[in-house]
């Protein structure tokens, strides 16, 4: 019989991205359901937190604002304690992996925000203690559950683009400095000695978007920059940004299709959101975003004519009809909680496992040695049992 109950560590969740999306927006909404449901349709698990970190005040703070009856600072006594069945690190990637070791020798399921760690090495070594140790692990794929990428999913599985041809992606927004205003992100970003750089944030992504929608990444040429070379930190202090703000990308992936993804905090938006993926394909193509999917057929293509003499008064973006929400989608976090719980009470499939995030740091290494030697950077197959050879420059 299934448990009525799965506590949960959350290590690190007084912090942004696991108080907004894995607290408030995914762990509590399940808990105020009733709980995670169950393969069967009737039985429910329901989810019981604690709250981990080194400020028990501000921790406190948080458990009587949501109503949860369980803080610690101390991670070896929870770790320790069996009534705690998972646990979830959203700390800083340079604390990541320690954190990670502990749970996985404690025996607990484990679930982590990527990237897994800051080398292929302590990855894949991550990978193979879990599998020595048996137990359950995850790592957060959350882009994959986004209404436009399933969508864009779906259009992928009806064979509505024919032969997939290509890829082309524009990521990114304009991030303050932080001396006229504020900057939106912590300015630990954007220092490489302490874990910063959009290569090692986004490519992670990047690389399970592309091998869940179109084929595994071949090889990759990238293009690095810190545009911004002083920034300003939360305090006032002014700083040298040592990490890459920018990085422009050719990937190969299997099947010959190519992607070219721009990934940037030093652009303004000239798009309808954040991200976007033009997706070209013999019969069609499409352009999704994070909520909203555009898609052209082939018997519906406008014939373009070059003309720099005349102005073109054509609206192309008319041409366009948008994928109706026919199907409703929760909140990315969310699902892959529930996808990850249901996997450690009844085996249920999760293929977005410890190895999966090794080859989103193996994409990210790639692509800083590609940067760094201006040649393209062919990827080799990564697995738990073989030795790896990461990558060579070709």
């Amino acid at each position: 019989m299934p448990p009525s109950r799965i506590g949960i560590i959350m290590n690190g969740a007084s912090g942004r991205m696991g108080y907004r999306q894995h607290l408030t927006r995914s762990i509590l909404p399940i808990r105020d359901q009733g709980g995670v449901l169950l393969s069967d349709g009737r039985t429910r698990v329901q989810v019981e937190p604690i709250l981990v970190g080194r400020d028990r005040k501000k921790l406190q703070e948080i458990a009587d604002r949501h109503n949860i009856a369980h803080v610690s600072t101390d991670l070896d006594a929870c770790l320790a304690d069996p009534q705690w069945d998972i646990y979830a690190d959203f700390l800083l990637t340079k604390a990541r992996v320690p954190a990670l070791h502990k749970a996985i020798d404690a025996g607990k399921a484990t679930y982590t925000e990527k990237p897994t760690a800051e080398s292929l090495d302590a990855a894949l070594e991550l990978a193979r203690r879990a599998q020595r140790a048996g137990i359950k692990n995850g790592v957060v794929h959350d882009k994959l559950f986004l209404p436009g990428l399933v969508k864009l999913k779906t259009l992928i599985d009806s064979g509505f683009f024919g032969k997939i041809l290509s890829v082309r992606g524009e990521f990114g927004y304009w991030v303050f400095e932080g001396d006229w205003q504020p900057a939106q992100r912590p300015s630990w970003n954007y220092r490489a000695e302490d874990g910063g750089g959009i290569i090692v944030d986004m490519f992670p992504h990047w690389n399970y978007v592309l091998e869940y929608l179109f084929g595994n990444v071949k090889s990759v040429y990238a293009a690095a920059r810190t545009h911004i070379p002083a920034r300003v930190d939360e305090t006032g202090v002014a700083y040298t940004a040592t990490a890459d703000d920018a990085a422009y990308a050719i990937f190969e992936l299997a099947g010959g299709i190519v992607a070219q993804l721009n990934s940037s905090w030093t652009v303004r938006v000239h798009r309808r959101e954040l991200v976007e993926f033009q997706v070209d394909g013999t019969h069609g193509s499409a352009v999704a975003g994070l909520f909203d999917c555009r898609v052209q057929h082939r018997t519906l293509t406008p014939r373009p004519v070059w003309n720099p003499d005349l102005p073109d008064t054509h609206n192309y973006l008319a041409d366009w009809t948008t994928v109706p929400d026919n199907v409703p989608v929760d909140n990315g976090f969310k699902v892959q909680w529930e996808q990850f719980i249901r996997h450690v009470v009844e085996d249920a499939p999760h293929p977005y496992d410890f190895l999966s995030g090794a080859r989103g740091v193996q994409l990210a290494e790639a692509g800083l040695q590609s940067s760094r030697t201006g040649t393209r950077v062919q990827l080799r197959e990564l697995t738990l049992e073989a030795p790896h050879d990461v990558a060579v420059s070709v």
